[in-house]
Order: structure tokens, then sequence, then C-alpha cells
């Protein structure tokens, strides 16, 4: 019997997809679909073909969260502290990559899901969307970075609300407190999402992952520290076949054509 894997990589086009892949328990974090997705993540980031990722999940939810009754048979704090740990390690190594993580969120995001939504670099949703800072629900605080990721997008008030309550919210609400992109139709998802992803993949890819890596840092900077950092960082754009051809196109009136050198 072929096992069944917790996710699934898919490559294409410079795109590669990442789907999490328990959909009868909501996609939760047991510990093979953590090590399972952070292998992914390292091995997408390593391969020079792929240029973009597309993270998602199997079935009618993105991420539910933790695994409940993994976490339940934790007998110790160091047991505990080790699962936390490890489904951490999805979001930092997302935020830490160079290359654009498109969160396509096809069903609930809640919990830890929640915040794997909010680590990537843009998110897609489905109208059936829904998103939850479910913790306090069983009386734990949020994890995989939620208490630095949700104030970043909603404000402090904002994110201790939803925290508090640990209300559900839909799509439309998300948007509207800049926790996704676009919100798109059910049936539209897939499509709206990769046409985003060929955009990005075509793009200058060297200057794409240098911007995402400043500007994940830009808040425990001040000014002249990001004013160094720009100038170091422009310095190797200049010396990119990108920047070459793109000012080539621009001078002779066409869509540059990037090769990610």
């Amino acid at each position: 019997m072929t096992e069944v894997k917790s996710v699934l990589l898919e490559k294409n086009n410079g795109i590669a997809t990442l789907t999490m892949n328990r959909p009868n328990v909501l996609n939760t974090l047991h510990p093979d679909l953590i090590a399972e997705l952070v292998a992914a993540l390292n091995e997408v980031e390593n391969d020079a073909a792929i240029k973009v990722v597309v993270l998602t999940g199997a079935g009618k939810a993105f991420c539910a969260g933790g695994d409940l009754p993994y976490i339940d048979e934790l007998n110790t704090p160091v047991e505990g502290r080790d699962y936390i740990i490890k489904a951490s390690e999805i979001v930092t190594t997302i935020t830490k990559m160079d290359k654009p993580v498109i969160g396509m969120i096809n069903g609930v995001a809640a919990g830890a899901g929640a915040n794997l939504a909010l680590a990537c670099d843009i998110v897609f949703c489905a109208k059936s969307a829904r998103f939850g800072q479910s913790f306090a629900k069983v009386g734990l605080i949020p994890d995989c970075g939620g208490t630095y990721l949700l104030p970043r997008a909603v404000g402090l008030h904002k994110a201790k609300e939803l925290m508090f309550t640990a209300d559900l919210i839909n799509a439309d609400t998300a948007l509207q407190l800049g926790i996704v992109n676009q919100v798109v139709d059910d049936s539209e998802l897939k499509e709206v999402t990769y046409k985003f992803a060929e955009r990005l993949a075509n793009s200058a890819t060297i200057a794409l992952g240098l911007m995402k890596r400043v500007l994940n840092q830009s808040d425990s900077l001040d000014l002249e520290q990001v004013l160094e950092i720009e100038t170091g960082m422009q310095c190797i754009c200049l010396q990119t076949e990108d920047n070459k051809e793109g000012v080539k196109a621009f001078k002779e009136k066409r869509n540059p054509v990037f090769k990610g050198r």
C-alpha cells in the first residue's frame, strides 16, 4: 500500500505548490505534517528552478491549527515545548526564505493555521474561508508567531480583541483588516492565485527576495539602518542581468524578460 503523505509537493513552471494533506482532520499540525512541510519548504528554497511557492490545504480547510488529540497526549513541558518549537519552524522557514510564499486559503484557517497564513507574503482566500485565533477556547496563547504577526497586520487593539475573544471572522472582514490581500470566489481561487504566482515567477526574483528580506525586519530597524541595508542590496541589484534587462526594456518601450540572474 502506498503511504499517504501529509504534505504534497508539485513543481510546475517555476511555481512550487505545497498542499497540507490531512483533509479528514482539517490539516491540523501533527508532527508528521510539520516535519514534511518544513522539509518541503527547504527543498523548494534550495531549488533554483523554483521562483514562487504556493501554500494551501487539501479538502475544506487550509489548516485548523494544532492537533489537539496529539497535544492532549503530551505528558511533560519538555514534550510540549518540543512540539511548539517544531511547529514554529514552519513560520521561520517561510519568513526567512527569499522566495515569495503565497497563501491560498481554501477554507478555515484557525489557531496556528491562521498564523501560517499570516506568515505568507501574499494571501488570497476563498469567500468561504474563515479565520480565527482560537487559542483562548482551549486555554492556550497564540503560537507560531501570532502575537508578532497579527498586531503588525491589524494593529494592537484589534489583535487583542481577536485573540481574547477567539471569534471566527469571515473573508471580507479579513480583507478589511489587512489579513488577506484579496478575496476570490471559491471556484476562481486557484486560477486567480496562480495567475498572480506566474506574474511573480516572471518578475525580477532577486530583487523580490531582497525586498522580502528587508521588509520582514524593517520594524526592528531605524531609518538609518534601513537606508544602509537598502544601499547594500541596491548595489547587488545593480549588478544583475535583470536590472540591465529592465533598463533596456524601459528604453525600448517593451515588457522586460527577466531570468532571475
